[in-house]
């Protein structure tokens, strides 16, 4: 039995005893235990709005006991190993397998008690835009695009292309997809900012090194319920025919859709419906979707400069740089994690970036 392990295990034992006394269990039982009493009543679906809100909070509550029930049991088994190699007995392997089990459920509870904002546990919208380069940029903005989904279809989420815009050459200049699945707009506001790729252009003849960006700006979808006070005459419509590729990305018909919010000079624009009504709704959708999330994101300054201490929150800070050439490394530049497996990477193993920055944010650590 090594002592290495003997430590970790008591990190880890220490740490998942504090997250089942946040959890509460027993209350959470209680609170299950009345919304079932709720759910039973017969003036249940009176009000259906009400009803699918409780159902969910159902849900997500039935969850949690879940993963607070597995966690305490990775924590009993880890506990009992650690005492039976106390005592002498030859567990070492045994130990080092559940104190990595133990690890990864209390990381996972970590992170989920880091989504708490508001839209969270919601959709997301997701855009992607090609920086100055041209073909070279417009490529790799085409490799993040596949890239995210590629993570999506990992994680069983559905990426919906509702904006496309092609490249001259190859790649595209924009692209904006609605990420459905629990927790997308959560996970993937980790990926906010700009993306930095070095290797060898394969659209240059002598073979020279390139370094390209593009950006990608992650927002919730917003529930259609929630009202943002917009002013029709400060939007400006044009109707224009769709320039996707199809089928693989949107329909190409003479419908697609771009508002502009006059005001804040916010464009959104839809192509992916055949129905021009319906490419307008989804374009206001997600033009209310950005007018929210700029509001925010100036209450965020606004309270950062009070506090004094300034927040990197603008969209275009570099968070991340792809190295194929002359070495192959995947830097995150904000939480230093790093790996040398580009092509995984690429091919949407993005977990442990993700993972790592919302711990960094929230500021859990295990001690």
């Amino acid at each position: 039995m090594t002592t290495n392990w003997y430590a970790i295990s008591e990190r880890y034992t220490t740490a998942s005893k504090r997250s089942g006394c946040t959890f509460d269990l027993d209350q959470k039982q209680k609170d299950l235990a009345s919304l079932d009493d709720a759910i039973g009543s017969p003036t249940f679906w009176d009000d259906p709005q009400a009803a699918q809100t409780t159902l969910q909070r159902r849900s997500a509550l039935k969850e949690s006991l879940e993963k607070g029930r597995d966690l305490l049991a990775a924590h009993e088994e880890a506990q009992v190993l650690h005492d039976l190699g106390k005592e002498g007995e030859s567990v070492n392997e045994d130990l080092r397998a559940a104190v990595r089990t133990l690890q990864a459920k209390l990381t996972a509870i970590e992170i989920d008690m880091m989504l708490r904002g508001e839209n969270d546990h919601g959709n997301a919208i997701l855009t992607i835009h090609s920086g100055a380069g041209g073909t070279e940029a417009q490529d790799w903005a085409e490799m993040l695009y596949r890239m995210y989904l590629r993570w999506c279809e990992r994680r069983g989420y559905s990426l919906e292309a509702l904006d496309y815009q092609d490249g001259e050459e190859a790649g595209l200049k924009s692209a904006t997809a609605l990420v459905k699945g629990k927790d997308a707009y959560g996970y993937l506001k980790a990926e906010n900012g700009v993306h930095r790729l070095v290797r060898i252009s394969p659209f240059d003849a002598n073979a020279r090194r390139h370094t390209s960006f593009a950006s990608v700006y992650v927002y919730p979808e917003l529930d259609e319920e929630i009202e943002v006070a917009i002013d029709e005459k400060d939007l400006r419509v044009d109707t224009f025919r769709s320039s996707g590729k199809g089928g693989q990305h949107v329909n190409v018909t003479d419908s697609a859709i771009r508002i502009t919010h006059i005001p804040t000079g916010i464009v959104a624009q839809c192509q992916n419906e055949r129905s021009q009504h319906r490419n307008r709704e989804t374009a206001m959708r997600l033009l209310k979707a950005r007018l929210q999330d700029l509001e925010r994101r100036k209450q965020e300054e606004k309270r950062a400069k009070e506090e004094g201490a300034k927040k990197e929150i603008e969209f275009g800070s570099q968070i991340r740089s792809y190295v194929m050439h002359p070495y192959e490394m995947v830097k995150d530049l904000r939480t230093g994690v790093q790996t040398s497996q580009v092509g995984d990477v690429l091919d949407g193993d993005l977990d442990e970036f993700i993972k790592t920055y919302l711990l960094a944010e929230g500021g859990a650590k295990v001690p």
